[in-house]
């Protein structure tokens, strides 16, 4: 039996959800600028199709706030705006690509743990509450979120991190011209 706005715990889920919107919010604005520094094709194609999925996210999010009688708006997300912070603190380092790539995935997949956490417990409240439509959408998108984060532990298990310690010994570096990756003597 759904119960009324008053409620605490549907405050709780609104408010939380508001945090959510601005995770997202922040990620489509972060991730084209991580697909611009991957040397990795694979992880560019992982990335950008993640960033379609972000923007369905979106969607869902605004019809969830929708079915609550909720205007869609975001709180600021403190925990994401920290896990990007870190992600741009490590675009500036002068690592090799395939250490870069490494590190890029570590920082998609602390996004990812986030993101499945709050999705996991948006979605139990909502289903608490009697939301079970709403519940459906944020499951949904939590799938997506676990879906991902395997996905990128596969391909830095698969490629990456083998990449990174076969090359990132320092004897030669990288340089990425159009997003394809042209070996360089010397720094970038």
């Amino acid at each position: 039996m759904p119960t009324t706005h008053t409620h605490p715990l549907q405050q709780l889920l609104v408010d939380e959800l508001r945090d959510l919107y601005h995770a997202e919010k922040q990620l489509t604005r972060a991730l084209p600028k991580l697909v611009k520094k991957v040397a990795s094709p694979e992880l560019r194609d992982l990335l950008e199709t993640h960033l379609d999925e972000t923007e369905q996210q979106i969607t869902r999010l605004e019809t969830a706030f929708e079915k609550l009688g909720e205007r869609p708006r975001g709180k600021h997300c403190d925990g994401m705006a920290g896990i990007l912070e870190e992600g741009n603190a490590l675009l500036q380092e002068d690592f090799d690509d395939a250490v870069l790539d490494a590190g890029i995935i570590a920082g998609a997949q602390r996004a990812e743990h986030y993101e499945i956490a709050a999705y996991g417990s948006v979605m139990a409240w909502a289903k608490a509450l009697g939301h079970k439509d709403i519940a459906a959408l944020l499951d949904q998108t939590l799938e997506e979120e676990k879906a991902a984060d395997k996905k990128l532990s596969a391909l830095a298990e698969r490629s990456v991190n083998r990449q990174a310690v076969d090359g990132g010994n320092g004897s030669a570096t990288t340089e990425r011209s159009n997003g394809k990756q042209t070996a360089a003597a010397g720094r970038r």
